[in-house]
C-alpha cells in the first residue's frame, strides 16, 4: 500500500519542520506539510495563552487545557480526512503525552498507511537551536527532548543532532512506498 501520511514526532527545535520541507523537495509527489505550530497559530489568540487552551510557562513547560484538546481532536480528524480524500500529508508533531498522543493520531489515521518517524536530537543541541531561533520560550526544547518519545512506537528514527535535515529526509523518503 502507498504511504499516505508521514508523522514526524520530536521535541521543540529537534528539526522536524526542516525535515518536512526537505521531504517536500525530495519526494516525487506533492505532499502537504501540516504541523502543530500551524494548528496553534490557527487557534484564537485567547486560547493560545490560557489554561483552558494552551499555556507555555516561563520555564518552557507546556500546559494543555480542555479547549485545546477539543480543537486538537477536530484538527486531527481534519488532517485524516484530507489524507482519505487523496492528499499526501507530512505531520510535524510534538507528542507531549508520549504514547497517549500517538494513540489519538492512530485512532484517526487507522485506515491509512502511515509512516511513524521519531525525530531525535540531543537536548543541548535542541536548546542551542531554540536560543538561535528566538521565537520559543527558553526551556521548551530541553523539557520536551525525551518526554515526546516515551512509549511511542516508530517505523523509523532519525537523529538531527549531527545529521542535516536533507540527509534525514532522504533516509525517510527511502521508506516511503
Amino acid at each position: 500500500m502507498t504511504t499516505q501520511v508521514i508523522v514526524l514526532n520530536g521535541g521543540s527545535s529537534a528539526g522536524k519542520s526542516g525535515i518536512a520541507r526537505c521531504l517536500q523537495a525530495v519526494l516525487p509527489d506533492p505532499w502537504l506539510a501540516l504541523g502543530v505550530d500551524t494548528f496553534i497559530q490557527a487557534m484564537p489568540a485567547a486560547a493560545r495563552t490560557s489554561e483552558t487552551g494552551i499555556d507555555i510557562a516561563a520555564d518552557g513547560e507546556v500546559v494543555i487545557g480542555p479547549e485545546f484538546r477539543m480543537l486538537e481532536a477536530a484538527w486531527i480528524e481534519g488532517v485524516a480526512a484530507m489524507a482519505r480524500a487523496g492528499a499526501r500529508i507530512i505531520v510535524d508533531e510534538v507528542f507531549l503525552g508520549g504514547a497517549e498522543s500517538q494513540r489519538r493520531w492512530q485512532k484517526a489515521l487507522d485506515t491509512l498507511e502511515v509512516l511513524w518517524v521519531g525525530v531525535q536530537c540531543e537536548s543541548a543541541v535542541a536548546a542551542g537551536r531554540e536560543i538561535a531561533r528566538g521565537d520559543r520560550v527558553i526551556g521548551m526544547a530541553a523539557s520536551q527532548a525525551k518526554i515526546v518519545h516515551q512509549g511511542v512506537v516508530y517505523d523509523l528514527q532519525v537523529d538531527t543532532t549531527s545529521t542535516e535535515s536533507l540527509e534525514c529526509a532522504r533516509t525517510i523518503a527511502a521508506h516511503v512506498r
